[in-house]
């Protein structure tokens, strides 16, 4: 049987390659970008992609290629030769700063960046994800890569209580509960951010988007929709929900 640490290996693997897959980690972005993961029973180290492979590529990574790190972003468990990512402080310091939090993913996600140049908030403008950008998103204010303590720490301040955070022309990080949440918020950001680019381009920037009453609506919506007698059972479980994250990591 796999201990703990060898499965929250392969969940941060599998977490980089879904990551790939959906678009986050092709050609010039292909090294570009990390899943990490707080260790359940270790909740001062985490599990992240590191640097220094011989074929660096999210699409690539294997459970026994991660790196575990503590919450000074030292290395302390992975393959020779590899080292953390150069962006560990970003990861260290939302874990020291968020409890709550047990996943961190950075990406460049190429809508969230444009879109967060061209108009700062990113509108609601379909379901998926729309509570995440019923508010405007936090910014950090600055291009710059996360290397420093300092920096780590703006970036975890900035973050806040929100699932996620912008990074000028640089990317964004999203939070979550478990891998799958932290994996699927940044999927919904950029779905987000995709459909204001095409209302950008064909209606210009003062172009029509989904009202926030509207968003609360469906929240609302949502939120009490298991207390109809006919999706009674799993479903008000929260089972569906479940599957719906799960099936991301098992394409």
């Amino acid at each position: 049987m796999a201990s703990e640490h060898e499965e929250v290996k392969e969940k941060v693997a599998q977490a980089n390659r879904v990551l790939a897959s959906s678009g986050f980690a092709s050609g010039v972005l292909a090294s570009l970008g990390h899943a990490s993961m707080r260790m359940p029973s270790e909740p001062d180290k985490f599990v992240v992609k590191g640097r220094g492979y011989e074929l660096d590529a999210l699409a690539a990574m294997k459970g026994g290629d991660m790196v575990t790190v503590d919450m000074d972003g030292y290395k302390v468990d992975g393959p020779i030769g590899s080292g953390q990512c150069y962006e560990v402080k970003m990861h260290s310091c939302i874990y020291k700063t968020h409890p709550e939090v047990m996943s961190v993913v950075h990406v460049h996600p190429r809508f969230t960046i444009v879109m967060g140049l061209l108009q700062g908030d990113i509108m609601p403008m379909c379901n998926e994800g729309n509570g995440l950008v019923k508010d405007p998103l936090p910014v950090f204010p600055h291009q710059r890569l996360i290397l420093t303590e300092e920096d780590g720490m703006e970036v975890a301040n900035t973050l806040g209580d929100s699932k996620a955070v912008l990074l000028r022309g640089h990317g964004a990080a999203t939070v979550g509960k478990s891998l799958e949440d932290s994996v699927v918020t940044m999927i919904q950001l950029e779905e987000q951010a995709k459909m204001n680019w095409y209302a950008y381009c064909a209606a210009g920037k003062d172009f029509a988007h989904v009202p926030i009453s509207d968003v609360e609506e469906f929240q609302t919506a949502s939120a009490e929709m298991f207390k109809l007698a006919h999706l009674k059972g799993p479903a008000s479980q929260g089972k569906i929900h479940r599957t719906q994250q799960e099936s991301i990591f098992n394409t």
